[in-house]
């Protein structure tokens, strides 16, 4: 391309010097013509009065005084009726003049003669000049037209690489602009797809991340169930573990969809007014064997009875991150309390654990943020779990820590009651 570029440049560039230079050189040489002719014309006019007024005057016509009026480069010729004529200067031998003739009235004639060939000398020296001024030209066209490739091409090759950078996989934007205005329209466009590509691939990650995490959990509770099946030969305590087994199941199965479905759109909900007793006990149950073979416990405690607005999945999501975050980094018995403040419904997760470190405070929510070795995922996907559906989830106190999830309460019902702590 910069070839072309430079060859259509100077293409143009040629066209009009041959254009333009033939037209000049043409006047050129005619106007040298006709000003030597010119110049030929009045010197006989000027010789012509100078014989007339010294015929007048009865004076002597020599060559001496002749030549005072003629330029040296030409030949002058007086006849004068009665005389021999009178010559000055040399007669050009070429027979290519400039001739001019001038007759007075008493009868002499002036003839002045000039060789064209300085006429052919000035008409030279203009078309070395036009010659200088045009290799200039070509000169500077050339280095005009290689200053404007690189200035095309470059940026296309930037912009190039670019693109291939794009396609294979790393979104960083260039942000760079080339002082053209189409350049700098497609500069814009791939910076605004790398940003694109960019929040693709860190939802696409975070989705991973986020899958890895969340899915951990159902899995291995539904492997203990399995494996409870597995070793025992009592119906009905199969029936009891298979039933279990279908509950994970189906938890497996909406912490799936609510992972796709915060993927498309973080922001859409399916909130709905549900019994959180039934949340809450689910969570217990689901977490005693993995606390009792710790050697701790979980419990629950505060008032029953309480409905609030959100999606159980993932308000079971939410207290299974919490819970679990106890028991990898916590200590004692987790208890879980709920009560009621203004028209919210909190749920309070706490442990008798150290708690969390004074430096990280909020930063607990970030991702990648733990104060242990651990992913720093999960309290980050309880948190976007929460205000998906309109809650939040805080730290209330870091020693010991509360946790509190607040969520969008209903009217209340007759059914309220204080839970015991079991």
């Amino acid at each position: 391309m910069r070839r072309r570029l430079i060859n259509s440049t100077l293409a143009v560039v040629l066209v009009v010097i041959a254009v333009f230079g033939v037209s000049l050189v043409i006047v050129e040489t005619r106007t040298i013509s006709s000003s030597a002719q010119e110049t030929v014309d009045s010197e006989t006019f000027r010789l012509i009065s100078v014989v007339e007024s010294r015929l007048l005057g009865a004076e002597r016509i020599t060559p001496q005084v002749l030549a005072e009026q003629v330029d040296p480069s030409r030949y002058a010729r007086v006849e004068i009726p009665g005389r021999a004529p009178i010559e000055v200067g040399e007669r050009p031998t070429d027979g290519n003049t400039i001739r001019s003739t001038e007759t007075g009235e008493q009868g002499e004639k002036v003839t002045v003669e000039q060789s064209r060939s300085v006429v052919t000398r000035e008409v030279g020296r203009t078309l070395l000049i036009i010659g200088a001024v045009a290799l200039l030209a070509i000169v500077s066209a050339v280095l005009l037209a290689v200053r404007q490739a690189n200035r095309l091409t470059s940026p296309l090759i930037d912009l190039a690489e670019t693109a291939e950078r794009l396609g294979s996989g790393d979104p960083r934007p260039r942000h760079k602009r080339y002082g053209v205005t189409e350049l700098d329209r497609v500069a814009d466009v791939l910076d605004s797809s790398a940003e694109r590509i960019a929040r693709m691939l860190t939802a696409e990650r975070r989705l991973a991340a986020d899958a890895s995490h969340q899915l951990r959990t159902p899995l291995t509770a539904l492997s203990m169930r399995i494996e409870e099946i597995s070793v025992t030969d009592d119906p009905d305590t199969v029936k009891e573990e298979a039933n279990i087994a279908l509950t994970q199941v189906e938890r497996l199965t909406d912490v799936v969809q609510r992972l796709l479905t915060n993927a498309r759109d973080p922001r859409t909900g399916s909130a709905v007014v549900f019994d959180l007793d039934e949340v809450v006990k689910q969570q217990i149950e689901e977490w005693r064997p993995a606390y009792r073979s710790a050697g701790r416990a979980v419990v629950c405690s505060g008032k029953q009875g309480l409905e609030a607005v959100g999606t159980p999945g993932a308000v079971a999501q939410v207290l299974a991150a919490l819970i679990e975050n106890s028991l990898m980094h916590g200590g004692g018995t987790v208890a879980l309390r709920t009560r009621v403040t203004g028209n919210q419904v909190v749920i309070e997760v706490t442990d008798e654990g150290p708690g969390v470190p004074v430096d990280l405070g909020a930063r607990i929510f970030e991702r990648s943020i733990s104060g242990r070795n651990s992913t720093g995922i999960g309290l980050a996907v309880a948190r976007d779990l929460a205000e998906a559906d309109g809650g939040r989830l805080e730290l209330l106190q870091q020693q010991p820590p509360v946790f509190a999830l607040f969520l969008s309460r209903v009217a209340p019902s007759r059914k309220e009651s204080v839970r015991p702590v079991r």
